[in-house]
């Protein structure tokens, strides 16, 4: 376990503004895709990636590494943007994102890309692959830990909560889920389409331990990484408090940015706005 102090919060929010920048190009450059719940996830994957999980690009089989699962598969230019940034693959593979025989298809190929530990975009499936992993640790006398990130509207699947059940039922303490809870879906605001609230006492009723924090603060995403690991005998799970499209102005909150690129135009805007944020955080954090 570290402690706060040995945390470099600048350094990941620095790297989330590269992840975002990596989303929006790729999408851009793709003519496709999902940036709004791309760009909400962004910092949960930055401090996952880059600060608490146990994987190696260099031995991306390593059966002791940590397993991650996006559950929201449309999701995956975050994951890809992730996986290039921490050396799984080059950085400018990511702008082959939905071309013609490019590995980086519109949803994640644990196939086809290293890295990916399960193949997702039919919703609600990954939870059930996460506790799989997981009670093959137990099987097999590992210690490694499972992440899955679950979008708000996917929660509307029946499978999600089976999974839940099951994830309480054999008491899966490695497992610790995300919510990415931007409150959009693609038809709309999620409690308009099929309210799928309240979700913290939800998950408390299915036996989970819940937290509920600021899914674009490092600082406090790393904090309930740190308290998951110390909960024994049940699933944690982390609602985040996001926003759809976040780190560009004219998509935040927007839902039809859930599934539509950006324009020529749009991207340059888009971009500019991204690269000023990234400045401005170096400068911020700069020393003389």
């Amino acid at each position: 376990m570290m402690n706060a102090g040995q945390v470099d919060f600048n350094y990941l929010e620095g790297k989330a503004g590269i992840l975002r920048k990596h989303i929006i190009k790729m999408i851009g450059e793709a003519g496709s895709g999902h940036p709004g719940g791309s760009l909400s996830a962004a910092d949960i994957l930055t401090v996952l990636y880059f600060q608490v999980m146990n994987v190696d690009p260099r031995s991306p089989k390593d059966p002791d590494r940590d397993r991650f699962v996006l559950s929201k598969g449309h999701g995956a230019p975050a994951l890809y943007a992730a996986l290039a940034e921490k050396g799984y693959f080059p950085v400018e593979e990511l702008w082959n994102l939905r071309k013609i025989n490019s590995p980086l298809q519109g949803h994640p190929d644990m196939r086809k890309v290293p890295g990916v530990e399960m193949s997702t975009g039919s919703l609600g499936q990954g939870l059930s692959a996460a506790n799989g992993m997981a009670l093959a640790a137990r099987v097999m006398g590992k210690n490694y830990r499972v992440y899955v990130v679950l979008g708000d509207g996917e929660t509307q699947e029946g499978q999600i909560w089976e999974a839940a059940m099951t994830s309480a039922h054999y008491g899966l303490d490695n497992v610790t889920a995300f919510l990415d809870f931007n409150q959009l879906q693609i038809d709309g605001p999620c409690a308009e389409v099929k309210s799928p609230l309240p979700f913290f006492e939800k998950w408390q009723a299915f036996g989970w331990e819940v937290m509920e924090i600021d899914g674009h603060n490092v600082k406090e995403i790393w904090e309930a990484c740190q308290k998951a690991m110390t909960i024994k005998g049940k699933p944690v799970m982390v609602i985040c408090r996001t926003i759809k499209g976040r780190g560009v102005s004219f998509m935040e909150n927007e839902v039809d940015w859930h599934g539509k690129a950006p324009d020529r135009e749009q991207l340059e805007k888009a971009m500019a706005e991204l690269e000023r944020g990234v400045h401005r955080h170096e400068s911020k954090n700069s020393h003389p």
